[in-house]
């Protein structure tokens, strides 16, 4: 299965048709769908660009319209269109002069994986200035509706830099005695402050930080007619014009102030706990978010259930689970650490975000608060209650600094216990545990990887000419969480697009040699074909890496067949090429996979040293047409003229067993003689002649 993709709309200047077809495979294949549009000539360009377009690709020559052309069309219509170049080699001096050119990147010819990578890149990065430039509009509307909201606020506001004024509202200038924006611009507040308040007034400024949030001062403040009052100052942290400053509240304090601020300490409690309710708890997350992106402080985010809640409200009524809920507070108030920020969140649940400690690092407080309630006799009116706790946690830093996605995990960890009275702690692991089991192919490989769960198969390779060879081809298998097998085609082509294709070529490798050695050592001769992936032919490591793992597993190196595909190989030449000579300087063959299916096949192998050759599949299932077997004969004899030991697949009968007796295969593969297995148990001796 892959995951949904955006359908990509292609410029390509290429005057082959079918090189144009190809690129465009190219896209398919990694699970893209393609508007494509050939571009022919300038008119037909400047004709195209009246639509709207993600990517030009631009060969590295084209008779119809230079690449250069092509670019100083699309950059003369600013149009925000990615463009790669393709050139000639891998020359830096040729890449940085296209770079200077203004193209996003230049591709070497036939780098066909370096291509993809880099148009997703290109894409992604398309997207992002998109996303962006709808932000930028959204946001200069609501500074719009923000700057009319100042100017006709109620409450007296002002931006203040560096101790001066930037910006004051009009109730802000009536409050002070001021006449107009002009005479308070550049004012410097100090000047606004009483003479025996002005001290602890910079003293405060010296020491307050926009990372702390929001801070209270009290101080008397002085208009322009030099008259006093009393002024209670908020300050907070902003940007005005698109510079941090500092956002000044200033209120005339009454008589009142205290009930006031008593209303606004109600505001943010819970009325039968007296902790933070919800909507304040929410207000401090959102803040602890920003101090973790501004400051790098982290966060713990603790949810915690009460457990047996409607059996408890059914048996206590609703009176008498207010007071449980009361009891419960203030346990959490004792006994959590004094920093911890606690709510009541929901009828049954708390939540505890508490600053510069690390989920982990609040393990033992929380375990030791669930001991406290576990053990705890409520005395509810007379009546005895227990009651435990269960508690999700969560951590809040600069990976997953959006509170909400940090507080549903705390949630989730909560929900998903089988127990109650338990603690866990948010792992990734159980995020991809969970998209593997909606089916996510890139989730399930990274847990195959991660829990080493990938299986092995193995089908024997069996002589047509009376050899005793024990050969078996390795097959790697994914399961789903549901236990079913994932087709091979569909995990093996997202592994490849989501850049496991590796890792797993590795796994594959290390396994095999463990099995292998086990298998040798009680007296079997038998040897492997292991597939390697396009990924592992252009990686310089895999080599130097082999060698070690050899060396360590102590097996003899002509054990190993490695197995590459036909066209990875073409795609991929040179460092195929290479790849084989290093393989055989360790003493270990090759084999070229899927032959046959090339324009010219044979010339694959007059550049590559190949032990043996893998009939493409095709040919077998096409066997009962008399001149398909004559083709087939030609090829064979070709590749032993050519010394290449033949082997071919999906042989399901005894009359393609007879045809391909005739046709001189030195070995076949198949169903007939045996399927996949996890066991090697095939008996090689009752094939002698």
């Amino acid at each position: 299965m892959v995951t949904d993709r955006k359908t990509i709309r292609l410029l390509i200047l290429e005057d082959s048709q079918n090189e144009a077809e190809r690129i465009v495979s190219l896209f398919r294949n990694a699970g893209h769908a393609t508007r494509v549009h050939r571009i022919t000539s300038l008119d037909d360009l400047n004709d195209a660009l009246k639509s709207t377009w993600d990517l030009c690709i631009a060969a590295h020559n084209s008779s119809n319209l230079t690449p250069q052309a092509a670019l100083q069309t699309i950059q003369r219509t600013a149009r925000d269109i990615s463009f790669i170049q393709i050139i000639e080699n891998n020359s830096a001096d040729l890449r940085t002069e296209m770079l200077e050119l203004g193209v996003q990147d230049a591709v070497p010819r036939n780098e066909d994986e370096l291509l993809v990578l880099v148009a997703k890149r290109e894409l992604a990065n398309l997207e992002e200035r998109r996303e962006r430039r709808s932000a930028e509009v959204a946001l200069r509307e609501a500074e719009k509706r923000c700057q009319l909201l100042l100017d006709s606020s109620v409450d007296a506001i002002a931006y203040v830099h560096d101790g001066m004024h930037v910006y004051a509202n009009r109730t802000y200038l009536q409050l002070f005695g001021y006449a107009d924006h002009d005479e308070m611009e550049g004012m410097p507040m100090i000047d606004l402050i009483a003479a025996q308040d002005q001290a602890s007034f910079k003293d405060f400024l010296k020491h307050y930080r926009s990372e702390e949030g929001n801070a209270d001062l009290t101080c008397t403040g002085v208009t322009a007619t030099n008259d006093n009052f009393k002024a209670s100052i908020s300050f907070s942290p902003a940007h005005y014009d698109g510079e941090p400053c500092v956002q000044v509240v200033i209120r005339v304090a009454h008589d009142n102030a205290e009930l006031e601020e008593k209303l606004r300490e109600i505001s943010s409690q819970d009325i039968v706990t007296g902790l933070y309710n919800r909507q304040h708890f929410l207000e401090l997350l959102d803040n602890a978010a920003e101090r973790v992106v501004k400051v790098g402080q982290p966060s713990s985010v603790a949810y915690i259930k009460v457990d047996h809640y409607p059996a408890l409200q059914s048996d206590l009524g609703i009176a008498g689970i207010d007071l449980l809920l009361a009891d419960i507070a203030n346990i959490l108030r004792q006994q959590l650490s004094q920093s911890s920020q606690i709510a009541r969140f929901a009828d049954d649940v708390f939540t505890v975000l508490t600053p510069n400690v690390t989920p982990e690092q609040s393990q033992d407080e929380l375990l030791a608060l669930m001991k406290k309630v576990e053990t705890q006799l409520f005395d509810i009116n007379g009546r005895t209650a227990q009651t435990s706790l269960t508690i999700g946690v969560a951590g809040l830093n600069e990976k997953t600094s959006k509170a909400a996605d940090v507080l549903k995990r705390a949630h989730d960890c909560a929900d998903e216990t089988t127990q109650i009275n338990t603690l866990k702690i948010y792992n990734p692991a159980d995020e991809i545990a969970a998209a593997a089991s909606r089916g996510d192919v890139i989730a399930m490989l990274q847990q195959a990887l991660e829990n080493n769960s990938f299986k092995l198969l193995f089908q024997p390779i069996i002589s047509l000419r009376g050899d005793k060879d024990e050969l078996y081809e390795v097959l790697l298998r994914l399961t789903s969480p549901q236990g079913e097998e994932v087709p091979p085609s569909d995990f093996i082509n997202a592994a490849i697009a989501a850049g496991f294709a590796e890792k797993i070529d590795r796994w594959v490798l290390l396994n095999s040699i463990k099995l292998l050695t086990e298998h040798r050592s009680k007296g079997h001769q038998t040897r492997f074909f292991i597939h390697l992936s396009s990924a592992s032919i252009q990686d310089p490591s895999l080599l130097p890496w082999l060698s070690v793992a050899l060396k360590a597993s102590r097996l003899p190196a002509d054990s190993i067949i490695l197995q590459i595909r036909e066209t990875d190989a073409v795609a991929y030449l040179s460092q195929a090429k290479q790849l084989a000579k290093g393989l055989h300087d360790l003493h270990c063959q090759v084999a070229l996979g899927q032959f046959g299916c090339t324009l010219n096949p044979f010339n694959t192998l007059k550049h590559l040293d190949i032990d043996f050759v893998k009939i493409d599949g095709s040919f077998t299932k096409e066997l009962s047409v008399p001149e398909n077997q004559e083709a087939l004969k030609e090829t064979l004899a070709a590749l032993h003229a050519q010394a290449k030991q033949s082997i071919v697949p999906f042989v399901e009968s005894a009359s393609v067993l007879s045809v391909l007796w005739q046709a001189g295969v030195n070995y076949i593969q198949g169903h007939y003689l045996q399927g996949p297995s996890q066991a090697m148990n095939y008996d090689f001796s009752s094939g002698d002649e």
